[in-house]
């Protein structure tokens, strides 16, 4: 049996941390390697890449979720105690929580709620001389997110929410005093967050049953048991800060709509590759780096031993690029989607396997459909100017955005 190949230094947070989407797939690419070992904060970590590899990632009889992520990002983005730390029966179970959130007509009604706002929002745009369009859409997103959700959001908590949300995703793998400001928006929106629940369990709110909110208030796990109000608190947020942190995706969309204008036309003429256009985005635009897990058990591939509580890291984005799996993977070609064969290992931006019993979040079908919806908005209901502007995305920042968050001026809507 071959020793797994070594990054040969003493350990790689630094490198990491410098190069968040590149350190993984260059240095596999350096030692010819889909994997190798390292140290992750003082930690043996196997970090792997590619199509091959997030099958076997994917694997619940191989790797498991529990103890996998650093305390830091459960303490910010996560949370403790929700479906991202649970495995075998008791995340099958949760997560048929979350599926059920998820049916056709439930998407398309938080998509209609976005478009209500896109009208309500652009007819102040109209009169105001540059839009940051990051800050925008984040507390549109907020709004719609927690009005879809049976969330209860006065008018003057919109701005502390939506700050609250956008901390947990954006500041999630910062340092220093970002850091334990996440801390304090996870603090604080989680009481938040369980304070919506207790009034549900008490009566004195009633959202509609298929809300968020009340199927979150009422479920019970495999014990038979509510979920706890902190533990209800996290997974009530699992629903409302992914669908802010949509906002990215569609500051990445927009820019890829300046950068490759041509697109514009090719989608007034035609609304069915908005699909390819928003999926093009999502496989070369970086969002989060990388996934962890723990090994189950002590196992073999590809003549290589994994050690039972080893760590292992996923990289989503070199997987999402790899030219093995994608013709020219780093030029935009949304037109790679039209007929594409579904493979749920080779684009993993939301993780991969199946929705219903892998880790691969069951919000991805909201992502797309909000991206949509936006784009559409973007080539359909208005006209714009983008201000003179840095555009580089900077990929040191966890998720990468323009410095400049995207600037909009001159803004009409067309009758």
């Amino acid at each position: 049996m071959s020793s797994i190949p070594s990054a040969k230094r003493i350990d790689s947070t630094l490198a990491l941390l410098r190069n968040p989407y590149g350190f993984i797939p260059d240095t596999c690419s350096d030692l010819e390697s889909d994997l190798f070992e390292t140290r992750i904060l003082f930690q043996k970590t196997i970090c792997m890449t590619g199509a091959a590899a997030a099958k076997i990632f994917y694997s619940e009889n191989r790797l498991v979720r529990a103890g996998s992520m650093p305390g830091r990002i459960q303490k910010t983005l996560l949370g403790e105690a929700g479906i991202q730390g649970l495995d075998g029966k008791a995340h099958h179970h949760r997560k048929r929580m979350f599926m059920s959130l998820m049916a056709s007509e439930r998407i398309e009604a938080l998509e209609n709620t976005t478009r209500d706002l896109l009208d309500r929002y652009a007819r102040d745009w109209e009169t105001t001389d540059k839009v940051v369009l990051y800050d925008e859409v984040r507390e549109i997103l907020t709004r719609a997110a927690c009005a879809w959700s049976g969330v209860p959001l006065p008018e003057e908590e919109v701005e502390t929410r939506t700050a609250q949300m956008t901390a947990l995703f954006q500041d999630a793998g910062a340092v220093g005093w970002k850091h334990w400001g996440a801390r304090l928006a996870r603090h604080r929106a989680e009481r938040w967050a369980a304070g919506i629940i207790e009034r549900v369990r008490d009566g004195s709110l009633q959202p509609g049953q298929e809300s968020a909110a009340h199927v979150v208030a009422t479920w019970r796990d495999l014990n038979g048991k509510l979920l706890t109000p902190k533990v209800a608190a996290v997974e009530l947020l699992n629903v409302v800060r992914p669908i802010v942190a949509v906002s990215v995706f569609i500051v990445q969309a927009a820019h890829a709509l300046h950068r490759h204008s041509h697109w514009q036309q090719k989608l007034k003429d035609d609304k069915e590759q908005l699909e390819y256009f928003v999926q093009e985005v999502r496989r070369l635009y970086p969002f989060f780096p990388a996934v962890a897990a723990r090994v189950k058990s002590d196992f073999e591939w590809r003549g290589y031993r994994f050690s039972e509580g080893h760590r292992v890291l996923l990289d989503l984005y070199g997987t999402n690029t790899d030219a093995r799996s994608w013709n020219a993977p780093q030029e935009f070609r949304p037109e790679r989607f039209k007929d594409r064969e579904e493979n749920p290992y080779d684009f993993i931006s939301q993780g991969g396997g199946d929705h219903h019993t892998n880790h691969r979040c069951p919000g991805e079908w909201i992502v797309i459909s909000q991206m949509k919806a936006f784009c559409d908005y973007f080539v359909n209901a208005i006209d714009y100017d983008v201000l003179d502007q840095d555009l580089e995305l900077d990929t040191g920042e966890l998720p990468p955005l323009p410095k400049s968050r995207f600037i909009l001026c001159n803004i009409k809507l067309r009758q």
